[in-house]
């Protein structure tokens, strides 16, 4: 389904853009997160970033070209997909079934009908929107204190969102006056974040006409002009805002972040010598955050202070009671609306079977005798799952109100717990893929996962689930649909007990499978075949190998 992508607002007073320029060109492969554009506004230079995925199609504005905010800057889809609809359509708003992206929301303060103004050269900072499903933010750190003085393009605060943790930067310069929301807590998207101004102004008033609604933009044009001027004065070359650069000791420009430029001359580290892995070698927190010295490789890794709930619980004394709050984290939130949003809405349903593992179990020991191949029970369901799929496309849908949607490509999703609760990295286009690159792919998605550095992209996408709790002993159980999928299956443990073979009571190996459905797509017949499939699969190995 094609995605319509307009010239987003990337200034509190920007009302048009102009693409200096195109990262990506029409053709091109597009990941949520990669950089699509740099887009000139009225203050800065700066990136724009994807929060789809697809093949870019269309490019509505050229590069040198202007164009006004909402305007149609590019058309993201599946490679080959038909979108004259949405060009014959026009450019200014997008068909039913096409989605609008959401530019991210910046500092613009409520309007309402009163007398308190905000005085020249104060801005009141809000929540932004930095995600196109973000409702709310949580702080998870500030960059910067009361007090502090502020410039175009510092980072303010690192927050998360129900997708990421990020960094937000400041549109304006001056002293950070007041702080709106604290390290931890959580705000709505368009809150009081921050009100940044000239040092010593007294912003007490217009916090409490914040809260009450009743603050009114009256900033003078003179003053929402400083900042471009301020850009014109000094612009030797073109500089974008979210990027720092330095040079290298070859002469080189190198591209890094604000706060990853901060990290690295906290910790005396020479950005020369780091490997970027953003968009054109960017470097970013992350990449400061890993660097390690060749003649420090040994130093101590430092252990992350995060509160979970296992480092937070107290044990009370005997005879005591003692309850501790634990504030819910954006994952948590997440995970909380998306499985009650499923189990409410998706009528499901549950099918048992139990699979004989004694092939399995011989043909993976074949397997991971071969030097630098090793695969898991996992990876051959999933696997499985995949093959299956091909043969029982009504189990690779997704319900809408209007249609149901059938998924030519397979995507599974494998469930993950981590610290904050369960994250579902996708092994995409599954079917096409060997055992070994399966269970490659999985291995290293899930290693990312829990280490937080598996991105939205990798998250999204999946057209089936896989859920497995075997190596935790749990030899049955059923899980909740991970929307919009129809499906999900889940793995228990192998287990060693007494079965029927040629009439004959013997030692054997079995697994039980739960596959719970959507009844509003998966009919109970199509999901006994599907198992049935499944389950001859996995009895059988080398079919899959066929």
């Amino acid at each position: 389904m094609a995605t319509i992508i307009n010239m987003p607002r990337l200034s509190d007073t920007m009302e048009e853009g102009v693409v200096a320029s195109w990262l990506k060109k029409v053709g091109d492969k597009v990941e949520e997160g990669d950089i699509l554009a740099e887009i000139e506004t009225d203050k800065a230079t700066m990136e724009f970033e994807s929060f789809h995925e697809g093949t870019l199609l269309h490019i509505g504005v050229q590069e040198g070209e202007t164009a006004p905010v909402d305007s149609l800057l590019a058309i993201i889809g599946e490679e080959g997909e038909d979108i004259s609809g949405l060009l014959n359509g026009g450019n200014t708003s997008a068909p039913a079934e096409a989605k609008t992206e959401e530019a991210p929301k910046v500092e613009e303060p409520k309007v309402a009908s009163s007398n308190t103004t905000i005085p020249e050269g104060v801005k009141v900072v809000t929540m932004p929107r930095l995600s196109d499903t973000m409702t709310e933010g949580t702080v998870a750190s500030w960059l910067k204190k009361v007090g502090d003085k502020v410039e175009e393009g510092d980072i303010l605060a690192e927050i998360e969102t129900d997708k990421a943790t990020m960094e937000f930067e400041s549109f304006n310069e001056g002293t950070l006056l007041h702080i709106g929301v604290q390290e931890g807590e959580s705000a709505p998207v368009d809150s009081l974040l921050a009100i940044i101004g000239e040092a010593g102004t007294d912003v007490s008033s217009l916090v409490d006409a914040h809260k009450a609604g009743t603050l009114t933009n009256s900033t003078s044009a003179e003053t929402q002009e400083e900042a471009p001027k301020a850009v014109a004065e000094n612009k030797t070359e073109t500089v974008t805002a979210p990027v720092a650069t330095i040079s290298n000791t070859n002469g080189g420009r190198i591209f890094a972040s604000p706060l990853a430029k901060k990290i690295a001359k906290d910790k005396g580290i020479n950005l020369a010598e780091v490997k970027g892995s953003g968009e054109n070698g960017r470097i970013v927190k992350k990449d400061v955050e890993n660097y390690t010295p060749a003649a420090k490789a040994e130093a101590p890794v430092a252990t992350s202070t995060a509160s979970t709930p296992s480092a937070v619980t107290n044990f009370a004394i005997a005879g005591e009671e003692n309850t501790s709050e634990v504030k819910n984290s954006q994952m948590r939130k997440a995970i909380a609306k998306a499985l009650s949003n499923s189990k409410f809405s998706a009528p499901h349903f549950y099918l048992n079977i139990e699979v004989d593992m004694d092939n399995a179990m011989a043909s993976r020991k074949t397997i991971n005798a071969i030097p630098d191949t090793k695969i898991s029970f996992n990876d051959m369901v999933v696997k499985a799952c995949a093959m299956a799929l091909k043969k029982h496309p009504q189990v690779n849908t997704s319900w809408t109100d209007n249609d149901t949607l059938f998924h030519s490509h397979i995507n599974v999703g494998v469930a993950v717990a981590v610290d904050e609760g369960l994250v579902v990295p996708v092994v995409k286009h599954t079917d096409a893929l060997s055992l070994t690159q399966i269970g490659a792919a999985v291995r290293d998605l899930a290693g990312k996962a829990r280490t937080k550095k598996i991105t939205p992209a990798e998250m999204q996408g999946s057209t089936f689930t896989v859920s497995n709790l075997g190596m935790f002993g749990i030899e049955s159980f059923t899980s909740i649909i991970n929307q919009p999928n129809s499906a999900i299956l889940s793995v228990g443990a192998i287990v060693q007990k007494p079965v029927v073979k040629n009439g004959e009571i013997v030692v054997g190996n079995t697994m039980k499978l739960t596959l719970a459905c959507d009844h509003r797509t998966v009919d109970g017949a199509v999901g006994a075949q599907f198992l049935q499939t499944l389950k001859t699969y996995i009895e059988n190995p080398v079919t899959m190998l066929a």
